[in-house]
């Protein structure tokens, strides 16, 4: 999130010329297109993701991640998902012992289907961001459009540059491995002590990581506010310190540089700290080791939300639109996959749509177990996929570039039964419906705090 107060601030210096090429000077630049395997889709003006990853590169010298065999480990990683009418933003954080699908040796070329189980935090150690990018997009399915480092000394001079960042605590630290000491109630800590305040973990609470991501979340959200009322964007002298400690302390990709940065704050100055906000990836006890934890199935819900640009854990608006279809469905090509392990299920949608008029309807089935209904359709026929989704209420329509015109349809758990399109084609009546999809297993609640909220809570 630091980078993302970068990035906004960055707004107000543009006018400033001498200092827009001293900030530009300042980054270091990664090329790691060549490591990068297999990537999803990438949606055209849609949302950008951004990873945005803390390293443990003590000594503030070198470049975090610019070489494969550094050994600089991702001590934070959170994926920040701009939405794409940029009104709204997710700062997801991943839990360092998380155990994950991930490339061997991270090499780029390694099927998915041959990927291992690793620790999350181990990724960047041995092949720096683009194993990172890999391993994200591998098990979330975001198309990752920018990265971006900041090392432990950059960390600790850019709040030094704000003048101190206030925090809460419910009880005491007495971390001599953070070298922090703090009673409980508020502080305003200077660069060294924050560092050892996101970083505290083994003398606080049960000593997880989880239980510091939470303070780091609660921190950051500080940071956001604290810009916010004060005068650091109004000051020159002082947001000009804060930029250039900021990007001193930055690697990233290619294209990620102060241009771009200018041109993603100028579309979110008006986003509004309340709209703002910062989830942890929901996480089960991982039962080969006890001191790591793997994902749960609501980490699904929350990847799934991201793809669809969704907000995390919010029912999505209801469809507005009343435009009337423009497909007929005698035109229309159609593949219905049965995901929920119900048998019959797609043969039945499948006779439900030929009776009304889609006389080009294929099935098949599926080892995934999603949820709801996913109609999918290849370049250029968005107007067809809208009067298949039309007979399946609720259902998600998303563009798949890899098909070609023939619509397709996956039935996860809670599926309805197939409905009546407004243009269908012959009145005969449809078949009642003798398989249900199953219901869906009850999921983890997603946690989240936004950025507004009070920093004792």
């Amino acid at each position: 999130m630091l980078v993302a107060l970068t990035v906004v601030a960055l707004v107000v210096v543009s006018a400033v010329g001498f200092a827009w090429w001293r900030l530009e000077g300042n980054i270091h630049r990664l090329d790691i297109s060549s490591m990068l395997g297999d990537r999803p889709d990438k949606v055209a003006d849609g949302p950008l993701n951004i990873l945005l990853i803390g390293s443990d590169s003590r000594d503030g010298q070198g470049v975090p991640g610019a070489s494969l065999t550094s050994g600089a480990r991702s001590d934070t990683t959170l994926i920040a998902h701009v939405s794409a009418d940029r009104e709204h933003v997710s700062i997801v954080s991943v839990p360092r012992d998380s155990m994950v699908k991930a490339p061997p040796r991270c090499s780029a070329t390694v099927p998915k289907d041959q990927w291992t189980v690793q620790q999350w935090n181990a990724m960047y150690s041995i092949g720096g961001p683009g194993c990172l990018i890999n391993t994200v997009e591998g098990n979330t399915g975001l198309f990752i459009d920018h990265f971006a480092v900041v090392d432990f000394s950059g960390f600790r001079d850019m709040v030094d540059a704000l003048g101190g960042v206030p925090v809460c605590t419910t009880e005491g630290i007495d971390d001599p491995k953070a070298k922090l000491t703090l009673t409980p109630g508020r502080h305003v800590l200077d660069g060294a002590q924050a560092l050892g305040y996101v970083r505290a973990r083994y003398t606080l609470g049960d000593g997880s990581d989880l239980g510091r991501i939470k303070r780091q979340q609660a921190f950051l959200s500080s940071v956001v506010q604290e810009a916010t009322r004060t005068s650091l964007l109004l000051r020159p002298d002082r947001l000009f310190g804060f930029l250039d400690a900021a990007t001193q302390s930055l690697t990233t990709d290619t294209d990620f540089g102060i241009g771009t940065m200018k041109d993603l704050a100028s579309s979110v100055k008006n986003i509004g700290v309340k709209n703002v906000e910062f989830i942890t990836v929901p996480v089960e006890d991982y039962p080969q080791d006890p001191n790591r934890v793997q994902w749960s199935a609501s980490a699904d819900d929350l990847w799934s939300a991201l793809r669809d640009d969704e907000v995390p854990g919010q029912a999505p608006a209801p469809a507005a639109s009343t435009e009337p279809l423009t497909v007929s469905p005698a035109d229309i090509g159609v593949e219905v996959v049965n995901a929920t392990g119900a048998s019959g299920l797609a043969g039945q949608a499948a006779e439900a749509l030929t009776v009304q008029g889609f006389d080009q309807v294929t099935s098949a089935n599926s080892t995934e177990r999603p949820t709801g209904v996913v109609v999918e359709y290849g370049t250029g026929h968005k107007e067809a996929a809208r009067t298949v989704a039309a007979a399946f209420k609720g259902a998600k329509v998303r563009e798949n570039a890899a098909l070609d015109d023939v619509v397709r349809v996956t039935l996860g758990a809670g599926a309805p039964d197939v409905g009546e399109i407004p243009n269908r084609v012959g009145t005969a009546p449809l078949p009642p419906p003798t398989v249900s999809a199953p219901s869906p297993e009850p999921t983890q609640a997603i946690e989240k705090r936004t950025a507004d909220q009070d920093i004792c809570s």
